[in-house]
């Protein structure tokens, strides 16, 4: 009977020794509560609860990554679009985390999505495609501010994908087309001023040097060699005609009209 004793009481102590031992890991803490009142968190590591008298609740700090359902989003320029997002976590303050909020992941979420609607909802199409890393950082501060007293920290949003009507995507696909088009107008009509430009400049030299215009000839001339063809075209300078053309004119004045 007395052997029996001390074993029942060796089982017990074992007992209440194995329920107040507790492990928390490096990326855990544990929120401590005795008779119901929170006294901290504890952890790294091994340490003893109470029995019966303590109780522990884990906390997770790892970063949390939390995709937001595609949300149907009216622009400020009326423009329906479906967006998602991807929001990056992480408890910073576990005593908050368990104290002032029942799901934590759960509340971020929900604030996401509901912030994510009402920022690109006052945000017109064109700043939603083209300013998209302003619109992460309002995001990224909104939610931020609203988790905080959570003690949750939100350090990063990111708009993954917008998805636009079939209407919108052709209307913005010709709107694109236009703008290549007139972007090539216009760099055509400033290659055709410059070529004029530069022609009357050339104009200009040849007409103070006549002598340009035969080098040009000579020039020509060499271009047409390199070719594999039979023709042979040799430019013939206007000095050597000149003299014969005012000679002929010169006996044509001094024949007798008939």
């Amino acid at each position: 009977m007395f052997f029996s004793f001390f074993t029942f009481l060796f089982f017990l102590a074992l007992f209440l020794l194995a329920s107040s031992v507790r492990i928390v890991q490096e990326y855990e803490r544990g929120v401590i509560f005795r008779l119901g009142r929170c006294v901290g968190a504890r952890g790294p590591g091994l340490f003893l609860l109470i029995p019966f008298i303590e109780r522990m609740r884990k906390v997770d700090l790892r970063v949390v990554t939390m995709d937001v359902p595609s949300q149907e989003v009216i622009t400020r320029d009326n423009v329906t679009v479906k967006v998602n997002a991807v929001v990056y976590f992480r408890i910073v303050n576990p005593v908050d985390a368990v104290i002032k909020v029942v799901d934590p992941v759960y509340a971020t979420s929900q604030l996401a999505q509901t912030t994510l609607r009402s920022v690109l909802g006052q945000s017109e199409l064109d700043e939603l495609l083209a300013n998209r890393e302003a619109i992460n950082q309002r995001l990224q501060q909104i939610i931020d501010e609203g988790t905080e007293p959570w003690g949750v920290k939100v350090s990063l949003v990111e708009v993954r994908d917008v998805e636009l009507p079939s209407a919108m995507q052709r209307a913005m696909a010709a709107q694109a087309e236009a703008e290549r088009e007139r972007r090539a107008k216009i760099i055509h009509a400033e290659g055709e001023l410059q070529a004029a430009e530069k022609l009357a400049e050339a104009a200009r030299i040849i007409a103070r040097e006549p002598i340009t215009v035969q080098l040009r000839y000579l020039q020509t001339l060499r271009e047409i060699a390199t070719n594999n063809n039979s023709t042979i075209v040799f430019p013939l300078p206007l000095d050597l005609v000149r003299p014969l053309v005012d000679g002929w004119r010169a006996r044509g004045d001094e024949a007798p009209i008939k």
